[in-house]
């Protein structure tokens, strides 16, 4: 029995099964699917009470079997195709239809579209929509804590980089890659808080880097599991 479980924006799919047993076992297996073993007799509510505590160590699981997946470096926009958003992997589902969509169903990214050729560009566009709505969510509460140190950036702009995941210019203006919409949230927010510090010292000095200790004092674990997952 498939099912979904809700957890603050995150969303658990799980396989349930019933087995002759005591207790209530949860796996994540190495593709990242999770599987509930509950005991037979046991109530929906219950069983949902209880994968909602492990919630927290189920999406580790996943994120840890993820940093071991290799990335694909030729892609072909096919069904099946592993397509990463917000840090997880999603399977490409291709759906022939007259209209042309995009939208994240479940564990899917579907397209729709009657010519096959606009896959990638659709896919694209929808990277591109969500990069624009989530890195401003994510920075907004960012820039307003850094107004303690009476900075604000002039701008926040969404560009192409092919060797940058952000950037900060002399006149206060900071870019982002839209390839990081593909990165955890977390690290998306150590982009930006990187370019944040730049605001108060430009150069990459000591003081740069104290500064960015003090305000992300994970950021080396962050930065590693960016450069993994988008190397």
């Amino acid at each position: 029995m498939r099912r979904t479980l809700i957890y603050g924006s995150e969303e658990i799919v799980y396989n349930l099964n019933f087995r002759e047993r005591k207790t209530l076992g949860i796996t994540v297996h190495p593709d990242r699917s999770t599987e509930v073993n509950a005991p037979v007799g046991s109530s929906i509510e219950k069983i949902e009470e209880k994968v909602r505590k492990r919630a927290s160590w189920i999406l580790k699981q996943q994120d840890h079997f993820l940093s071991f997946e290799p990335r694909n470096t030729v892609r072909k926009y096919v069904s099946g195709e592993s397509h990463l958003y917000l840090g997880r992997q999603y399977q490409l589902l291709v759906v022939k239809s007259n209209e042309e969509i995009v939208k994240h169903t479940g564990r899917n990214i579907e397209v729709r579209t009657s010519d096959v050729s606009k896959i990638e560009q659709l896919l694209e566009s929808w990277y591109l929509e969500k990069a624009r709505a989530w890195f401003h969510t994510i920075a907004q509460p960012l820039i307003e804590h850094f107004k303690k140190y009476e900075v604000a950036p002039n701008k926040l702009e969404i560009r192409k980089m092919p060797h940058r995941w952000g950037s900060c210019s002399t006149n206060g203006r900071i870019l982002l890659n839209p390839e990081l919409i593909k990165a955890p949230k977390v690290c998306i927010e150590y982009v930006i808080i990187h370019e944040l510090c730049h605001l108060v010292h430009r150069d990459h000095t000591q003081a740069f880097f104290d500064l960015q200790e003090k305000e992300f004092p994970e950021w080396k674990k962050w930065k590693n599991k960016l450069e993994i997952l988008l190397a």
